[in-house]
């Protein structure tokens, strides 16, 4: 039988250009777009600052060594940052030389050059009287100023009064152990230190309103982290604030150290109220009884025993411990 023919099938391909003529264009588009907000951000750093354009191009050089152009090396924070005011910052580099140059231009304090530390910083000026191996500015584990120390805040002092900025004082310590005294460390000399700081400031000048902080770190916060013992660690720090910086809130609760608020009266406080929770409330004032008080003698007020001095209160020198 003769084979049958076998059917032929043609097949036919076409081209297809695909979803909208390929993909293509969006090549093109996302060059465009990159372009575009490129130039977005050069318009955008010709209207800032010569320090803002510094720290972008600081960033690009070393991502994370340039953090505090910006005044601030945190992430996260949710606030954004700012520079310092061209005015105010040329209002610290004038006050920085001149504190440089009368300090150099005493004898006595040549020689402490090497542990005096002025430098600008986002937040102002920041002053650091560094200690030494043997007590500079501070006898040996006192919080009493040397005669090198009261020399140098009293220079400080009668440059500090004249400016509007605000003040920040600030104590620290090294890790050494203070005493073997529990009611007396690290914490306590670094707060009596800056306060006594802080006063001897306000004696020659400072306004009380100026100085709006003063703090203890005890040994927290080390300047020389690798060594916690480094004699360096143990400074005061005098912060000129920038003059843009708003004034610290006042808290309502806030512990006095040295002194009580002002206005403030004994025994009208929160603590007088909660003294007799269950008393009764006191009858309202007639006119008889408005016109017999005000015949009747006081009678004086019974004398309340001394208190005993605070841990804070007790001189440093009396307390045992060798620490230098």
């Amino acid at each position: 039988m003769a084979a049958k023919a076998q059917p032929i099938v043609v097949i036919k391909k076409k081209g297809g250009h695909g979803g909208h003529h390929g993909g293509a264009w969006k090549v093109a588009y996302a060059d465009f777009v990159t372009a575009l907000m490129s130039l977005f951000i050069v318009l955008w750093l010709m209207n800032q600052s010569e320090q803002v354009r510094k720290a972008v191009a600081g960033y690009f050089n070393d991502p994370k060594g340039t953090g505090s152009l910006m005044g601030t090396t945190m992430s996260g924070t949710g606030e954004g940052s700012s520079s310092v005011p061209d005015k105010n910052l040329q209002q610290l580099e004038e006050l920085k030389k001149k504190l440089e140059q009368e300090i150099q231009a005493r004898k006595d304090l040549e020689k402490l050059n090497k542990q005096i530390e002025i430098t600008i910083t986002p937040e102002g000026l920041r002053i650091e009287l560094l200690e030494g191996k043997n007590g500079t500015f501070y006898q040996s584990g006192s919080a009493r100023l040397s005669p090198s120390g009261q020399e140098l805040l009293a220079l400080l002092g009668a440059e500090l009064k004249t400016l509007p900025n605000q003040l920040q004082i600030e104590g620290h310590t090294d890790a050494a152990p203070y005493s073997t005294d529990a009611n007396y460390g690290n914490w306590e000399l670094s707060a009596d230190r800056a306060n006594a700081a802080r006063r001897l400031l306000q004696q020659d000048g400072v306004r009380s309103d100026q100085v709006t902080q003063v703090r203890g770190y005890a040994d927290q916060m080390l300047r020389v982290k690798n060594n916690p013992y480094d004699p360096s660690n143990r400074r005061i720090t005098i912060l000129v604030k920038n003059a843009d910086n708003a004034a610290s809130p006042q808290l309502v609760h806030a512990t006095v150290v040295d002194g009580e608020p002002n206005g403030a009266k004994p025994g009208a406080g929160l603590g007088a109220q909660q003294a007799a929770p269950n008393a009764p409330a006191p009858p309202a004032a007639s006119p008889a009884n408005s016109a017999k008080l005000a015949l009747t003698p006081a009678k004086p007020a019974a004398a309340q025993p001394a208190a005993k001095p605070g841990v804070v209160k007790r001189p440093a020198s009396l307390l045992p411990g060798a620490k230098k």
